[in-house]
């Protein structure tokens, strides 16, 4: 069996790896991690090429798996201050050999992966960094990481597409996987007392947004440099490639000359994927499209059945202050109307919200966390944003307008009324069905991917050298 060579994933966090056992320590952190100059100096010893730590530890497949690799998984995990149950040296290499079977699948299966949604992960991260008090900003976060940001994004890039690759072909293997009410009565008949969880506080949240407006100087500002690209490329001054590197905003694709690989329509936005199968030419270049993530020129690669390959470069307008204020201003003026009783906030939503995922749901926010689609939400699930101010709020209670990022990674401003909070409590198969009925199906999705490695390893060509054999693997089957 042939493994896929492939970048080792440091990244891989998520519900399914994390119903597995898989421990989170190898994977990304929950901030930025500011290592020590002792770990410093450690980690670049280890990346010297002729260092005696860079020899081959592993096989799995064809891939080889290095000593420097898990040293350096085990220095960034202890600078994290990740707590191990069991001894590192095993549980990390065996984490490895498990992505690189995952990664493997995903070859196999013709899995992809959209540099959007490769970007989107990306633009949360990054957000959520700049979130965090000790950052506040992107100079900040620049000088707390000792790189500039388009390198940061540049190092997120490849884990991040691992990460969805590997979350998608787990995802297919899991899908089917169902319990009936009958079974999740049975499970918390079954469970002792002092077993059943504790439900943390939750909330319902509804939201409103208002997109502020961009001038329209700027958006002529964008197509105008969009339009002067498509000129240079035109005469012969430069190619596409080079401005996709040097001004893409998409820094998934600048660094691959705004080159996408092979993508369906269904994984791209509306707009862009229409512009980019009418193109027939590839020496020709698209008008200026807009999408849901900015304005963007499009050159063809290639096209290979229902799939196209396309070069793009993507602007994106600059929002001013007083487009902000405004914005703040009209959810000012709605709020004050919702708290005179001249209309409800959730028929508000329908009319005035530009949240397309709620605004025909009454406003409602909805919770994909574990795929459990509830709208009960942790307060750590919420966006940092609202999160701060559900924070003190009162339930029924509408907030003052604030400035937020939404799932697309777009400015926008919004008001929130917080619909219901319960407190920490231990289960009931009454209140809380839905979470036991998680509960219970996450153990099923992990007994499945269990065995479903174990039957991967049987399958495939391992070769572990002879002192890692007193680990205790959390899978069988390595050792042959």
């Amino acid at each position: 069996m042939k493994i896929n060579k492939g970048k080792t994933i440091v990244l891989l966090a998520g519900t399914v790896l994390t119903a597995m056992g898989l421990h989170a320590g190898a994977f990304r952190a929950s901030g930025p991690v500011a290592l020590s100059d002792s770990v410093k100096t450690e980690t670049a010893a280890v990346d010297k090429p002729n260092s005696v730590v860079d020899e081959v530890i592993w096989v799995v497949g064809d891939e080889p798996i290095l000593k420097s690799e898990v040293e350096i998984m085990r220095l960034q995990s202890e600078a994290e201050g990740t707590k191990w149950n069991g001894d590192p040296e095993c549980i990390l290499p065996e984490q490895i050999a498990v992505q690189k079977l995952f990664l493997h699948q995903a070859a196999l299966d013709s899995v992809e992966v959209s540099e959007s949604e490769i970007a989107r992960g990306i633009d949360d991260q990054i957000n959520y960094w700049i979130s965090l008090p000790q950052i506040g900003s992107k100079e900040k976060l620049e000088a707390f990481q000792n790189k500039s940001m388009t390198q940061i994004r540049q190092d997120l890039h490849d884990d991040y597409k691992n990460r969805l690759l590997v979350q998608k072909v787990q995802q297919n293997l899991v899908n089917d996987v169902a319990v009936s009410p009958a079974e999740v009565r049975e499970y918390f008949k079954k469970l002792p007392v002092d077993s059943i969880p504790m439900i943390p506080t939750t909330v319902e949240v509804e939201i409103l947004t208002q997109t502020p407006k961009i001038e329209t100087e700027e958006i002529n500002r964008i197509k105008n440099q969009l339009r002067d690209y498509t000129d240079r490329v035109t005469k012969g001054e430069t190619s596409f490639a080079t401005l996709a590197r040097l001004y893409s905003e998409d820094p998934g694709s600048a660094r691959q000359g705004g080159e996408l690989g092979y993508m369906g329509r269904g994984v791209l936005d509306p707009a862009f994927a229409a512009a980019a199968f009418n193109l027939t030419d590839p020496k020709k270049i698209s008008k200026v499209v807009e999408s849901e993530f900015g304005y963007h020129i499009i050159q063809l690669i290639d096209r290979r059945g229902d799939k196209v390959n396309v070069r793009h470069i993507l602007l994106k307008p600059n929002v001013s202050i007083a487009s902000i204020d405004a914005a703040k201003e009209r959810l000012d003026s709605i709020g004050k109307d919702i708290k005179s009783g001249k209309f409800t906030f959730e028929d508000a939503t329908a009319y005035l919200s530009d949240d397309k995922d709620t605004k025909n749901n009454h406003g409602l926010m909805v919770n994909s966390v574990e795929n459990s689609r509830t709208s009960r939400f942790k307060m750590k699930e919420l966006p940092t944003e609202v999160a701060r101010v559900v924070d003190t709020m009162k339930v029924g209670e509408v907030s003052m307008p604030f400035q937020m990022v939404n799932a697309r990674g777009k400015v926008v401003c919004a008001i929130v009324k917080l619909k219901a909070r319960v407190p920490e409590h231990r289960a009931t198969i009454t209140e809380d069905f839905q979470t036991m009925r998680d509960i219970v199906t996450a153990k099923r999705r992990k007994e499945v991917l269990h065995d479903w490695v174990v039957k991967k390893v049987k399958e495939t060509y391992v070769r572990i050298n002879p002192r890692y054999r007193s680990c205790n693997f959390q899978y069988e089957g390595w050792l042959k």
